[in-house]
């Protein structure tokens, strides 16, 4: 599918790509071979990619619109790329050093969550600091047909308040964020426009299902939640100074390793591609 030199990161899912520069602008060609191949592989990783915060912008415009942040927490002069980091910021701890604790797609507390996300390494620990990504068509398409019936019209509300490690985070960041973003509500399948694909879309983000009680979607959501995180439909990255990393967020959720594994500094630079507006406003007087 593109005339890129690739090698399989795992069964489930990922691809490395040799032998491309992300110093250099892209050709409309290369453009769309890595979107093909972002298509089949989901994950795609770049290894060497030594680049400035600008090349890293223009690389991700050649597939969406970056969104911009909603914090203090991004690169300087680039307010589209986050830093998520374990190493202090004017003396403080960063707001972003526990970023990503539980399974999640990308913003799906938003009604327009991130369509694909770029991540890459400028520092890393010596050991530990990996990144779990799982493949959200495999974990639909692996299901009982008992449990697609069961799925495939149901809908979940999706809440910023369920991101890991709010309680260690600035309150007054944590108390607009929950103010900009109160819970919205998702289709727990989500179908690929292009192919008709089917994925299952839910996470650790997830307060409840539509019609059901907290207490009555805890074990069901936990079922399904299981199920799409299993070894085999995972792939562990462990992470190099000048990895650079894409993943789209509607067909694979990920998890960034807690830190009681490391204590060196970590160093990463994140931007988002802005997605399609496919979720609503959590309404619970319609419940």
């Amino acid at each position: 599918m593109s005339g890129f030199e690739t090698r399989r990161l795992s069964h489930a899912l990922g691809a490395e790509v040799l032998g491309v520069d992300l110093s250099q602008d892209l050709d409309q060609k290369s453009t769309n071979d890595i979107r093909n191949l972002w298509d089949e592989n989901l994950v795609l990783l770049f290894r060497d990619q030594h680049i400035s915060p600008a090349n890293h912008l223009d690389f991700t415009r050649h597939f969406g619109k970056p969104t911009q942040l909603e914090s203090s927490h991004g690169v300087d002069g680039f307010p589209e790329i986050l830093r998520v980091t374990n190493k202090l910021i004017d003396g403080k701890l960063s707001n972003t050093r526990n970023t990503g604790r539980n399974w999640h797609s990308d913003q799906t507390w938003h009604h327009s969550p991130a369509f694909g996300s770029i991540l890459r390494c400028l520092e890393n620990p010596d050991i530990g600091g990996d990144t779990m990504f799982t493949n959200l068509y495999l974990a639909y398409e692996t299901l009982s047909p008992k449990l697609k019936d069961i799925i495939d019209g149901m809908e979940a509300v999706h809440d910023f308040a369920l991101v890991a490690g709010l309680a260690a985070r600035d309150p007054e960041y944590v108390a607009e964020m929950m103010r900009l973003h109160p819970p919205v509500v998702h289709k727990c399948v989500q179908v690929n426009s292009r192919t008709g694909r089917k994925a299952l879309y839910l996470g650790d983000r997830v307060r409840h299902f539509v019609g059901m009680t907290e207490e009555e979607s805890k074990p069901l959501l936990q079922l399904y939640v299981q199920h799409a995180t299993r070894l085999e439909f995972t792939y562990r990255h462990v992470w190099r100074v000048g990895d650079l990393i894409m993943w789209q967020n509607r067909c694979t959720m990920h998890l960034a390793l807690p830190d009681f594994d490391y204590t060196q500094p970590r160093d990463m630079q994140r931007t988002t591609i802005l997605g399609d507006t496919i979720g609503q406003l959590w309404m619970p007087e319609a419940a």
